[in-house]
């Protein structure tokens, strides 16, 4: 008879599991605490507001509302008037690798900046 699982299967497995596993830790380890949220709608910059000053800020765009509130260093959507409220339920962020995103409202809230003096060094 044949053989269903061969020795170079179970390799190849735990070679992708651990890949797997590497790439979540780096996602996780890379990121770092933002400075500021970075808003765009519908694919432009709408504005960019500092993450150590609380504030409220209400987007309006064509005929949509949105509402994020930035304290404490977090930012976190606080009203959408679109159907599923993802953005909503999101929660709360502040770290370089998350965002926020309306998709029905075309927008999306990204964090940038951290601890780091540069982005990147070149030779």
């Amino acid at each position: 008879m044949f053989k269903i699982v061969k020795k170079a299967d179970i390799v190849l497995f735990i070679i992708l599991i651990v890949l797997g596993l590497g790439l979540s830790w780096l996602s996780i380890a890379g990121s770092v605490t933002g400075q500021k949220a970075v808003v765009t709608v519908s694919g432009k910059v709408y504005g960019s507001y500092d993450l150590s000053r609380n504030q409220s800020v209400t987007i309006k765009h064509k005929g949509h509302t949105n509402k994020f509130s930035i304290k404490d260093g977090y930012v976190q959507m606080t009203y959408s008037d679109c159907k599923n409220q993802v953005c909503v339920k999101k929660g709360k962020i502040n770290e370089t690798n998350q965002s926020i995103v309306c998709l029905p409202n075309k927008i999306v809230i990204t964090i940038e900046g951290g601890d780091d003096k540069y982005d990147a060094i070149s030779n």
